[in-house]
Formats: structure tokens, sequence, C-alpha cells
């Protein structure tokens, strides 16, 4: 065999082995960069995390959640009108700036879900957000409510109360009878009854009958022992 002939056949070795640690490079390469992959992947699918729209707010409007400025935009991540009302807005406020915090989030949601984080495409990169919006807050957003009419009470319901109250107050005192006993607080009048005599209203009101019968002798007349019922003496 010529010296060629075996430099030839010495080779082939060679070359073989270094294409098999070529070929080791690239598969472990591979092996490498394969989880790094993996990992871009999964970042890319995963929720950005929850505060990522205060960053955005911060961003677009200084973190002022009910800012105005008259530039057509409103609220902390600058909704235009059309857009607020597009994605049910409308249900919180009539513009995004009268709207709560958790209200224009909910609503950002449904941006972002339908248009992704190039709706807003300055903020959102500054932001760091990636990836679906993060599920809006648990908390309770308050929607616009209309406020339930109430019922006032008529003039006809009001005056049949009065009336009935004026009914319920208790009655005069009936006027004294012919044969009550009646003691006034100022003079202490007695109405005289059948079978009195003016000795016995003197012994039950601690006097004698000449006492009453000088206070009364107009009412009474000339005879002491003759006194009528119904007539009202003083004691």
């Amino acid at each position: 065999m010529s010296e060629c002939a075996d430099t030839t056949r010495d080779n082939t070795p060679e070359t073989h082995r270094k294409g098999q640690a070529r070929t080791t490079a690239v598969l472990a390469g591979a092996a490498l960069l394969a989880p790094l992959g993996v990992l871009a992947a999964t970042g890319n699918a995963a929720a950005a995390d929850s505060g990522v729209w205060d960053r955005i707010a911060q961003c677009e409007s200084g973190g002022n959640w009910h800012i105005n400025t008259g530039n057509g935009y409103y609220g902390g991540l600058q909704f235009s009108a059309g857009t607020w009302r597009a994605y049910g807005g409308s249900a919180y406020a009539a513009t995004a700036d009268q709207a709560s915090r958790s209200a224009q989030i909910a609503v950002a949601t449904k941006v972002q879900h339908a248009q992704g984080w190039g709706a807003w495409p300055v903020c959102s990169v500054r932001a760091g957000a990636s990836g679906s919006a993060p599920a809006a807050s648990s908390g309770t957003v308050t929607k616009k409510s209309t406020k339930p009419k109430t019922t006032k009470k008529t003039k006809s319901s009001t005056e049949s109360t009065v009336k009935s109250t004026k009914k319920a107050a208790p009655s005069k005192t009936p006027d004294r009878g012919t044969n009550d006993v009646s003691r006034g607080t100022s003079r202490g009048d007695y109405t005289v009854r059948k079978g009195d005599t003016l000795s016995g209203i003197a012994a039950e009101h601690g006097t004698t009958w000449r006492k009453i019968y000088a206070a009364n002798k107009a009412v009474i007349g000339g005879d002491p022992d003759l006194i009528v019922p119904g007539q009202q003496l003083d004691l």
C-alpha cells in the first residue's frame, strides 16, 4: 500500500470523529436552549401581574383615575368616550373619569382581551405588560343605580290620620247630674242629694251646718231644714 493510500486510510477515522464531535455539540446546545424556549413561551402565555394597571395609569395619566383634561380621553387609563361605551363602561358611569378605579380596570380588561396591550402601545411597554390581562378584582364594582321612587303620602291619607287621632282623644268630662256629688278645687261645691241634711253634710265635711247655711242662705232660703236635691252649696 502506497504512502498516499495509507494517508487517506488514516484520515478517514479522524474526519468521522470530528463529525461526531460537531453533532454532539449541536445536540447539547439544543438541549440547553430548549428549556429557555419553554420559559419564554410560558412567560408570554402567563397573565400580567396585578399591578400592571397601576403602572400603565401612572404612565398615561400620572396615576389620576379621575382625570379629565378635555383632550377627549378620560380616567386613569385614558379611555376615549367611544371605547368606554363599546366595552360596557356606560354601566358604571357616562365617562371613565367618573367611574371608580375597579370599574375602569374591569373595562380595560375587556379591551385588552379584544385588542391586546397594543391599546396602550407606549405605556404597556414601559409598564412591562405581557401575556393576558390579570383577572379583574373580585371586589364589588358599583354600577349606576336608579333611585327607587318614594311613595309620598297623599293629602287624603294625611287628613284621615289627623281625624283618627282626634277621635282617639279623650272625651270631655260629662256634665254633672243632679244626683252627683261634686267638689270644686277652689270652692268645694256640693250638690245636694235626696235625703241630705245640712247637719249630715257638715259632719261629712268637718264643718257646722250653721257655717254652711250662712254661706248658702241665698240658695237655701229662710228654712235651713229645707234643702232640695240638685242645689249647689258652697262648703
